[in-house]
Protein backbone atom coordinates (compact mmCIF):
# COMPACT_ATOMS: atom_id res chain seq x y z
CA UNK A 1 0.00 0.00 0.00
CA UNK A 2 1.01 3.30 -0.91
CA UNK A 3 0.99 5.14 2.56
CA UNK A 4 1.96 8.77 1.22
CA UNK A 5 0.42 9.13 -2.02
CA UNK A 6 3.07 9.20 -3.94
CA UNK A 7 2.60 7.11 -7.38
CA UNK A 8 6.00 5.81 -8.11
CA UNK A 9 6.71 3.43 -5.23
CA UNK A 10 8.77 0.47 -4.47
CA UNK A 11 6.86 -2.74 -5.33
CA UNK A 12 4.34 -0.95 -7.30
CA UNK A 13 3.40 -3.34 -10.05
CA UNK A 14 3.07 -1.43 -13.48
CA UNK A 15 2.17 -3.29 -15.88
CA UNK A 16 1.84 -6.70 -18.21
CA UNK A 17 1.29 -6.97 -21.70
CA UNK A 18 1.32 -10.29 -23.75
CA UNK A 19 2.80 -10.93 -27.34
CA UNK A 20 3.37 -13.22 -30.21
CA UNK A 21 7.05 -13.15 -31.30
CA UNK A 22 6.43 -13.05 -34.83
CA UNK A 23 9.45 -12.85 -37.84
CA UNK A 24 8.14 -9.64 -38.97
CA UNK A 25 9.35 -8.58 -35.12
CA UNK A 26 12.15 -9.56 -35.79
CA UNK A 27 12.95 -8.66 -39.18
CA UNK A 28 11.53 -4.68 -38.01
CA UNK A 29 14.29 -4.82 -34.93
CA UNK A 30 16.97 -6.23 -37.17
CA UNK A 31 16.90 -3.20 -40.30
CA UNK A 32 16.37 -0.80 -37.18
CA UNK A 33 19.59 -1.42 -35.57
CA UNK A 34 21.17 -2.93 -38.58
CA UNK A 35 21.91 -6.17 -36.95
CA UNK A 36 21.55 -9.15 -39.72
CA UNK A 37 22.14 -11.99 -37.36
CA UNK A 38 20.82 -15.59 -39.51
CA UNK A 39 20.27 -17.03 -35.71
CA UNK A 40 17.01 -14.11 -35.77
CA UNK A 41 15.52 -16.68 -38.42
CA UNK A 42 14.59 -18.98 -35.65
CA UNK A 43 15.40 -17.09 -32.13
CA UNK A 44 14.36 -13.60 -31.52
CA UNK A 45 16.83 -10.40 -30.78
CA UNK A 46 17.18 -11.24 -27.02
CA UNK A 47 16.69 -7.36 -26.62
CA UNK A 48 13.27 -7.40 -29.00
CA UNK A 49 11.54 -5.96 -26.14
CA UNK A 50 13.46 -3.66 -25.31
CA UNK A 51 11.35 -0.50 -24.40
CA UNK A 52 8.57 -2.31 -22.88
CA UNK A 53 8.85 -0.58 -19.14
CA UNK A 54 8.56 2.70 -21.23
CA UNK A 55 5.01 1.86 -22.57
CA UNK A 56 3.51 2.21 -18.94
CA UNK A 57 5.65 5.37 -17.95
CA UNK A 58 2.22 6.85 -16.28
CA UNK A 59 2.80 4.12 -13.45
CA UNK A 60 6.34 5.15 -12.51
CA UNK A 61 7.80 8.60 -14.12
CA UNK A 62 8.03 11.32 -11.86
CA UNK A 63 5.78 14.57 -12.73
CA UNK A 64 8.89 16.37 -13.85
CA UNK A 65 9.75 15.25 -17.24
CA UNK A 66 11.54 18.20 -18.35
CA UNK A 67 14.94 17.00 -18.72
CA UNK A 68 14.72 13.58 -17.59
CA UNK A 69 17.42 10.95 -18.89
CA UNK A 70 18.11 7.37 -18.62
CA UNK A 71 20.94 6.77 -16.54
CA UNK A 72 21.98 3.18 -16.39
CA UNK A 73 20.65 -0.19 -18.00
CA UNK A 74 21.05 -3.61 -16.60
CA UNK A 75 20.59 -6.86 -18.23
CA UNK A 76 20.24 -10.38 -17.61
CA UNK A 77 19.47 -13.38 -20.49
CA UNK A 78 18.42 -16.10 -19.04
CA UNK A 79 16.66 -18.19 -22.05
CA UNK A 80 16.16 -17.88 -26.26
CA UNK A 81 12.70 -16.16 -27.25
CA UNK A 82 11.36 -18.22 -30.29
CA UNK A 83 10.46 -17.26 -32.84
CA UNK A 84 6.11 -18.08 -32.87
CA UNK A 85 5.95 -18.24 -30.00
CA UNK A 86 4.26 -15.68 -26.78
CA UNK A 87 5.76 -13.99 -24.28
CA UNK A 88 4.26 -11.91 -21.32
CA UNK A 89 5.68 -8.92 -19.47
CA UNK A 90 5.51 -7.30 -15.87
CA UNK A 91 6.89 -4.41 -14.46
CA UNK A 92 7.50 -3.53 -11.11
CA UNK A 93 9.09 -0.43 -9.46
CA UNK A 94 12.13 -2.08 -7.20
CA UNK A 95 14.36 1.28 -6.15
CA UNK A 96 14.34 4.67 -5.31
CA UNK A 97 16.88 6.83 -4.66
CA UNK A 98 18.61 10.30 -4.75
CA UNK A 99 21.86 11.02 -6.19
CA UNK A 100 24.30 14.10 -7.17
CA UNK A 101 20.90 16.31 -7.46
CA UNK A 102 18.28 14.16 -9.63
CA UNK A 103 15.71 11.61 -8.27
CA UNK A 104 16.11 7.98 -9.60
CA UNK A 105 13.06 5.18 -10.37
CA UNK A 106 14.07 2.03 -11.17
CA UNK A 107 11.91 -0.07 -13.19
CA UNK A 108 12.27 -4.06 -13.39
CA UNK A 109 10.69 -5.66 -16.15
CA UNK A 110 10.48 -9.34 -16.74
CA UNK A 111 9.88 -11.64 -19.98
CA UNK A 112 8.49 -14.67 -19.42
CA UNK A 113 7.74 -17.51 -22.34
CA UNK A 114 3.99 -18.99 -22.29
CA UNK A 115 2.36 -21.38 -20.94
CA UNK A 116 5.42 -22.62 -18.75
CA UNK A 117 6.80 -18.64 -17.26
CA UNK A 118 9.75 -19.67 -18.02
CA UNK A 119 12.28 -16.26 -17.48
CA UNK A 120 13.67 -15.51 -20.47
CA UNK A 121 15.10 -11.56 -20.14
CA UNK A 122 15.57 -9.61 -17.11
CA UNK A 123 15.37 -5.59 -17.55
CA UNK A 124 16.19 -2.55 -14.87
CA UNK A 125 16.12 0.47 -15.76
CA UNK A 126 17.23 3.34 -13.63
CA UNK A 127 15.76 6.83 -14.77
CA UNK A 128 16.83 10.04 -13.57
CA UNK A 129 14.66 13.09 -13.11
CA UNK A 130 15.11 16.46 -12.33
CA UNK A 131 13.83 17.72 -9.25
CA UNK A 132 11.47 21.46 -9.22
CA UNK A 133 12.96 24.42 -8.58
CA UNK A 134 10.60 27.12 -7.36
CA UNK A 135 8.26 25.18 -9.89
CA UNK A 136 10.76 24.79 -12.67
CA UNK A 137 13.91 22.78 -13.53
CA UNK A 138 17.12 25.12 -13.52
CA UNK A 139 18.08 25.05 -16.77
CA UNK A 140 21.61 25.60 -18.24
CA UNK A 141 23.04 29.16 -19.81
CA UNK A 142 22.02 27.76 -23.62
CA UNK A 143 18.31 27.49 -21.98
CA UNK A 144 18.31 23.98 -22.11
CA UNK A 145 19.02 21.29 -19.52
CA UNK A 146 21.99 19.45 -21.80
CA UNK A 147 23.13 20.56 -25.26
CA UNK A 148 26.38 20.06 -27.12
CA UNK A 149 28.52 22.24 -24.96
CA UNK A 150 27.52 21.39 -21.42
CA UNK A 151 27.72 17.74 -22.52
CA UNK A 152 31.45 18.48 -23.45
CA UNK A 153 32.15 20.11 -20.40
CA UNK A 154 31.72 16.85 -17.90
CA UNK A 155 34.62 15.99 -15.19
CA UNK A 156 37.19 13.50 -16.41
CA UNK A 157 36.04 10.24 -15.78
CA UNK A 158 38.40 7.80 -14.44
CA UNK A 159 40.49 5.46 -16.84
CA UNK A 160 38.50 3.13 -19.39
CA UNK A 161 38.35 0.24 -20.37
CA UNK A 162 41.46 -1.37 -17.81
CA UNK A 163 41.26 -4.43 -19.16
CA UNK A 164 43.84 -5.73 -20.86
CA UNK A 165 42.50 -8.69 -23.01
CA UNK A 166 41.37 -9.64 -26.59
CA UNK A 167 39.29 -6.91 -28.18
CA UNK A 168 36.12 -7.96 -29.61
CA UNK A 169 35.43 -7.07 -33.34
CA UNK A 170 33.53 -3.29 -33.30
CA UNK A 171 30.95 -2.10 -34.69
CA UNK A 172 30.09 0.97 -36.88
CA UNK A 173 27.17 2.84 -36.17
CA UNK A 174 25.20 6.25 -37.65
CA UNK A 175 22.09 6.87 -35.82
CA UNK A 176 20.14 8.66 -38.41
CA UNK A 177 16.83 10.25 -37.89
CA UNK A 178 15.26 7.03 -39.76
CA UNK A 179 17.02 4.88 -37.13
CA UNK A 180 15.64 7.02 -34.36
CA UNK A 181 11.92 6.78 -35.07
CA UNK A 182 12.21 2.84 -36.13
CA UNK A 183 13.50 2.52 -32.26
CA UNK A 184 11.40 4.85 -30.51
CA UNK A 185 8.43 5.33 -32.82
CA UNK A 186 6.25 5.34 -34.42
CA UNK A 187 5.05 8.34 -32.11
CA UNK A 188 6.77 12.00 -31.92
CA UNK A 189 8.59 12.29 -28.72
CA UNK A 190 11.99 13.61 -27.51
CA UNK A 191 13.69 10.64 -29.42
CA UNK A 192 11.80 11.27 -32.52
CA UNK A 193 10.96 14.74 -32.94
CA UNK A 194 13.62 17.86 -32.50
CA UNK A 195 10.66 19.96 -31.59
CA UNK A 196 9.25 17.55 -28.78
CA UNK A 197 13.10 17.54 -27.83
CA UNK A 198 13.16 21.14 -27.34
CA UNK A 199 10.16 21.32 -24.95
CA UNK A 200 12.13 18.98 -22.96
CA UNK A 201 14.90 20.91 -22.32
CA UNK A 202 16.91 19.71 -24.96
CA UNK A 203 18.26 21.08 -28.50
CA UNK A 204 17.97 18.42 -30.69
CA UNK A 205 16.80 14.88 -30.64
CA UNK A 206 18.32 12.63 -27.91
CA UNK A 207 18.70 9.63 -29.02
CA UNK A 208 17.34 6.46 -26.82
CA UNK A 209 19.72 5.44 -24.45
CA UNK A 210 18.63 1.74 -24.62
CA UNK A 211 19.75 1.81 -28.44
CA UNK A 212 22.94 1.84 -27.22
CA UNK A 213 22.58 -0.91 -25.27
CA UNK A 214 21.56 -2.99 -27.95
CA UNK A 215 24.27 -2.25 -29.94
CA UNK A 216 26.67 -3.54 -27.05
CA UNK A 217 23.96 -6.46 -27.27
CA UNK A 218 25.13 -7.05 -30.89
CA UNK A 219 28.91 -6.66 -30.14
CA UNK A 220 28.49 -9.18 -27.67
CA UNK A 221 25.96 -11.83 -29.79
CA UNK A 222 28.08 -11.65 -32.60
CA UNK A 223 31.22 -12.47 -30.22
CA UNK A 224 30.00 -15.43 -28.23
CA UNK A 225 26.35 -16.72 -30.14
CA UNK A 226 24.11 -18.75 -27.67
CA UNK A 227 26.49 -18.06 -24.74
CA UNK A 228 25.75 -14.73 -24.92
CA UNK A 229 21.41 -15.39 -25.51
CA UNK A 230 21.00 -17.86 -22.86
CA UNK A 231 23.18 -16.47 -19.34
CA UNK A 232 24.71 -13.20 -20.88
CA UNK A 233 24.81 -10.03 -18.52
CA UNK A 234 24.94 -6.26 -19.28
CA UNK A 235 25.09 -3.67 -17.05
CA UNK A 236 25.88 -0.51 -18.71
CA UNK A 237 26.30 3.24 -17.11
CA UNK A 238 24.59 6.12 -19.81
CA UNK A 239 27.32 8.70 -19.66
CA UNK A 240 26.80 11.28 -21.97
CA UNK A 241 24.14 12.43 -24.36
CA UNK A 242 24.11 10.86 -28.12
CA UNK A 243 22.79 13.22 -30.51
CA UNK A 244 20.96 12.28 -33.84
CA UNK A 245 23.12 12.18 -37.10
CA UNK A 246 26.30 11.58 -34.73
CA UNK A 247 27.95 7.86 -35.16
CA UNK A 248 29.67 5.74 -32.60
CA UNK A 249 31.85 3.02 -32.66
CA UNK A 250 30.78 -0.42 -30.02
CA UNK A 251 34.09 -1.55 -28.64
CA UNK A 252 34.59 -4.18 -26.22
CA UNK A 253 37.75 -5.78 -24.69
CA UNK A 254 37.97 -9.35 -22.67
CA UNK A 255 39.07 -8.81 -19.28
CA UNK A 256 39.04 -12.31 -17.66
CA UNK A 257 37.70 -15.57 -18.00
CA UNK A 258 36.69 -18.13 -15.00
CA UNK A 259 35.11 -21.10 -14.44
CA UNK A 260 31.61 -21.51 -14.32
CA UNK A 261 29.99 -24.90 -13.61
CA UNK A 262 30.40 -27.15 -16.88
CA UNK A 263 31.56 -23.89 -19.17
CA UNK A 264 33.72 -20.75 -18.65
CA UNK A 265 32.19 -17.12 -18.37
CA UNK A 266 34.21 -14.25 -20.47
CA UNK A 267 34.10 -11.09 -18.37
CA UNK A 268 34.30 -7.85 -20.79
CA UNK A 269 34.77 -4.11 -20.29
CA UNK A 270 32.45 -2.75 -23.28
CA UNK A 271 31.56 0.83 -24.32
CA UNK A 272 29.83 3.14 -27.36
CA UNK A 273 31.92 6.30 -28.44
CA UNK A 274 31.62 9.11 -30.77
CA UNK A 275 34.06 9.39 -33.48
CA UNK A 276 35.25 12.68 -31.01
CA UNK A 277 35.88 9.61 -28.45
CA UNK A 278 33.18 10.48 -26.50
CA UNK A 279 31.77 7.48 -24.54
CA UNK A 280 27.89 7.69 -24.16
CA UNK A 281 28.03 4.63 -22.22
CA UNK A 282 30.33 2.15 -20.64
CA UNK A 283 30.46 -0.93 -18.27
CA UNK A 284 30.45 -4.51 -18.16
CA UNK A 285 29.07 -7.65 -20.17
CA UNK A 286 30.09 -10.95 -19.51
CA UNK A 287 28.94 -14.65 -21.90
CA UNK A 288 29.80 -18.20 -21.39
CA UNK A 289 31.74 -20.38 -23.89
Amino acid sequence: MNLKGEPAFVGRHCGSHRYLVTPELARFYADALDDPSPRYESIAPPLLFHSECYKVLGEWYLANLFGNLHARQDWELYGEIPIGGTVRTRSTIIERYHKRGRDYVVNETDLVGEPDGRLLVRGRTHQSFLPKRDGAAAPARSGFVVDEQTARQKAPAAPFPTATGPELAPRKKLVDARRCWMFSGPGRNYHTDAEEARKLGFPNIVVQGMMSTCFVQQLMHDSFGAGWTVGGRMSLKLTNVLWVDESVTVRGRVAEEVPEGPSRRVHCQVWVEKDDGTRVALGDASALR
